[in-house]
């Protein structure tokens, strides 16, 4: 595409501004999402989105699928395409570039046992947090990968490469793949090391994989993507589009709010985490932070919770409202819900580590059951479940000035007006937005300029929330989430 200049006409002297356009996809759990956006300052043009089936499990072609779907009539108006996808699935493909199985996702939690396994065998958590950043649990790859080896011997014996999401997207828009899918198998896979670092094979400090790890694990070698620079070009499309490394989720975020020190950004959707963008690396012994490498060079550190926006579908469900009937109810209630305390790990939890937990509800009387006390409980119980974890990155030398807050659930008022009480910090939520997609189209428009830094975009508008601290809210739920550790241990 032609440069900005000045094209003549007879007597007229006309202007030509031409405007880049990239692409961000962002490959959820729960769907595709496409943004194209003008690479000078990240306004969006156009956008699309279509979905994934439900479940812990999904064949990777169902992905390409919904890209072709949700990207039809906007990817090949794009000079340059960055891919961000959930963090941790397992994509194994043959010799042939098949895949040998569906992909396991995130929130599969059923290789909690090899996970424990893991950490023992391979020199316990402080091991595990020198070498990788992180003491895995059950959403890391290394544990499904042990798990296949255990549970799927037949399988694991035809792995020839291993993925994550976003490097299968990635490979598959440089023209890899099956041959039965049209794809060359030849193609290498390419990933970054934001996204490479919450594989638990994989060095943050070094940037390069620890593929001992990755075989001890699966029980023999299996090939890895290459490890790209932040702002190579790793391929090109079909339609010649610069194609740049993509990235994890979290990572992608991180890039498309532009995250600056001080901050912490808090997203509760599917998931529920929290995490800062440093230029230190972070070892937890512990396990509950994960030390990630980012999407721009430098590290993000976070906490992850299984249980987030759905604790709050699910709550609204069971009163009969939907999500903004919910946030009324919740609105009307006292802070600490009457003392009914509501600890949300309804599917397991993550942080803290307890794979076979499941919700409590405490301290229900007569007085205090109403519809706006168990609205109010799931709304304080999900925010305290993430204070729990942005508690855990103060340790790592992160000082929270303020929250950044999104995810689906940033668009309760409820959520809005309670967090503050809860974080006892500043809540920014800046204005809705894909930022997923944001931060691969960012990193996109890098890999397309060529710069030692990501552009610079504007930010956008927002609107900050502040509060005094609710006294005894996260008092009462961190007593009964200490007393369940009795009846909830990993």
């Amino acid at each position: 595409m032609p440069a900005p200049g000045l094209v003549t006409g007879g007597a007229e002297l006309v202007t030509v501004t031409v405007v880049k356009l990239v692409a961000g996809i962002d490959s959820s759990t729960q769907s595709t999402k496409v943004l194209l956006v003008n690479a000078d300052d990240g306004a969006v043009v156009a956008e699309a989105s279509a979905a994934h089936p439900e479940g812990t499990e999904c064949p990777p072609d169902r992905w390409w699928e919904a890209l072709t779907a949700a990207g039809r009539d906007l990817l090949e108006r794009a000079e340059a395409v960055g891919a961000a996808a959930q963090q941790h699935g397992m994509v194994t493909v043959d010799d042939d570039g098949a895949a040998v199985r569906p992909a396991m996702l995130w929130n599969d939690v059923k290789s909690a046992p090899q996970a424990a396994a893991l950490v023992t065998e391979f020199g316990g958590p402080a091991e595990w947090a020198a070498r990788t950043g992180s003491v895995p649990t059950m959403s890391f790859t290394v544990t499904k990968l042990r798990w296949l080896a255990e549970r799927e011997p037949a399988n694991a014996a035809r792995v020839r490469r291993v993925m994550l999401p976003h490097d299968w997207l990635t490979w598959r828009l440089a023209g890899g793949g099956s041959r039965a899918a049209g794809g060359d198998p030849s193609v290498e896979p390419v990933t970054d090391r934001g996204d490479a670092s919450g594989t638990g094979y994989f060095s943050p400090v070094d940037s390069s994989w620890l593929p001992d790890y990755a075989e001890r694990a699966l029980g023999r070698p299996v090939a890895l993507p290459r490890v790209a620079a932040p702002a190579e070009v790793v391929g090109r499309t079909s339609w010649g589009a610069a194609i740049s490394a993509g990235t994890g989720d979290n990572m992608g975020a991180a890039l498309g709010m532009s995250l600056a020190e001080g901050d912490v950004a808090v997203s509760i959707g599917t998931s529920g985490t929290a995490y800062a963008v440093t230029p230190v690396m972070s070892a937890d012994p512990s396990g509950l932070v994960s030390g990630f490498a980012d999407a721009s060079g430098r590290f993000l550190p976070l906490a992850c919770t299984l249980n987030a926006a759905r604790v709050l579908d699910v709550t609204a469900r069971m009163l009969g409202v939907d999500a903004a009937g919910l946030s009324d109810l919740a609105l009307k209630a006292e802070a600490g819900a009457g003392g009914l305390v509501f600890l949300p790990y309804l599917d397991g939890e993550r942080t803290p580590n307890r794979p076979s937990a499941n919700g409590v509800l405490r301290g229900l009387t007569t007085s205090n059951a109403t519809p706006e006390n168990l609205a109010r409980a799931a709304v304080e119980a999900v925010l305290c479940s993430l204070a729990d974890a942005i508690d855990c990155l103060r340790p790592c030398g992160i000082t929270p000035g303020r929250i950044v807050l999104t995810g689906g659930a940033a668009k309760s008022e409820a959520v809005r007006l309670i967090a503050p009480a809860v974080f006892g910090l500043p809540v920014v939520v800046p204005e809705a937005a894909e930022y997923v997609a944001l931060g691969a189209a960012r990193q996109a428009a890098w890999a397309l300029a060529g710069t030692g830094e990501p552009p610079s975009w504007p930010a956008r508008p927002s609107v900050t929330y502040e509060a005094s601290a609710a006294p005894g809210v996260r008092e009462q739920y961190g007593a009964l989430r200490d007393d369940a550790a009795a009846w909830q241990e990993p």
